[in-house]
């Protein structure tokens, strides 16, 4: 959905996410129940993602449509298993495909207490 070989996101609360312009378009793989990929209607961008069961109250937003990732370093890195052999990151935490449901809530707690 990238089609690059980055995939970089920002897990920002729900309360502090707003749309301020245009309707998404929910598409994309949609390999699991729940998960909710949204896109720009217009040029299809994919723009966030929500996935209630897993992230909670979370709304997984795609760092390039961000004004300003001053700040910004790399928590947790996905997919490694097919991630290309050159690519470092200074991520804490590394899995070879996605944490498991029972593991998010201990790195979304950690990672907002940074």
């Amino acid at each position: 959905m990238s089609a690059s070989a980055f995939s970089l996101s920002v897990a920002v609360p729900r309360g502090g996410f707003r749309l301020l312009s245009g309707e998404p378009v929910i598409g994309g793989a949609q390999e699991m129940e729940g998960l909710m990929h949204s896109f720009c209607g217009h040029c299809m961008s994919w723009v966030f993602t929500r996935f209630p069961d897993m992230m909670g109250d979370v709304v997984n937003v795609r760092s390039t449509m961000l004004e300003d990732t001053a700040g910004l370093e790399p928590f947790i890195e996905t997919c490694t298993a097919e991630k290309l052999d050159w690519v470092t990151t200074p991520a804490k935490h590394s899995f070879a495909h996605f944490p498991s449901p029972e593991e998010f809530p201990a790195l979304i707690e950690e990672f907002s207490r940074r």
